[in-house]
């Protein structure tokens, strides 16, 4: 991940964009603070937040510790909000925009993944309760929920893809497995002046899996 991350700093730097790489450990509670206070130094007043950062793991409800449950809650769902509250007063600012990632498991309660999908719920509450409480300092707080994207942590979690690919493609509307690309539009729309008007939602993208 740190070389990829590398990379795509190289290759915006290259395009005339400014950029940098930060690391951190989001289970520690100073993580947000320090990393915005660093983009803060070096770029400036922050206008948008994407909180991405994630832990999972795959267990039986019962089976899973308290240490994996403070791990996944604390990378997920305090992250989250520890990000957002260190930005804020840039935010406030720029008149910015904050976007969290869910996922679909808090729709569909996929099984083996109770720390898991309870973190992203959390997030959900989380969104909403921002956009109520930043829409009078012009912020606006949306969330995407993906579905079977394709990605490192998944491999890790689930090496074998051929039974992941035939589950999905039951359960989707669009039978192809989706990827990061499939996902940067939405990122992209919520992020811009397109969204404007648009706060307190959850964009799916998903294939079609779940239907509201």
């Amino acid at each position: 991940m740190a070389k990829l991350a590398k990379d795509l700093v190289t290759e915006l730097t290259d395009k005339g964009s400014r950029a940098i790489c930060l690391a951190g450990d989001l289970s520690l509670p100073e993580t947000p603070e320090n990393l915005v206070r660093e983009t803060h130094n070096q770029l400036g007043d922050i206008s948008i937040v994407v909180a991405n950062g994630a832990a999972t793991g795959r267990n039986k409800w019962n089976e899973i510790t308290t240490d994996d449950w403070d791990r996944v809650q604390n990378v997920n769902g305090r992250g989250t909000w520890l990000l957002a509250k260190a930005a804020y007063e840039d935010l406030k600012k720029t008149k910015g925009s904050i976007i969290t990632v869910t996922s679909v498991m808090v729709d569909t309660g996929q099984a083996g993944a109770l720390h898991y999908s309870a973190s992203k719920a959390a997030i959900i509450g989380i969104t909403r309760a921002l956009a109520r409480e930043l829409g009078g300092d012009g912020i606006r707080v949306n969330s995407v929920m993906p579905g079977a994207i394709r990605t490192e942590m998944e491999l890790e979690v689930d090496p074998n893809q051929e039974e992941v690919a035939e589950f999905v493609y039951r359960v989707q509307a669009l039978k192809r497995r989706g990827t990061s690309e499939d996902l940067a539009g939405a990122f992209m729309f919520l992020a811009s002046e397109e969204a404007s008007f648009v706060t307190g939602q959850i964009l799916n993208v998903d294939g079609g899996w779940v239907m509201r």
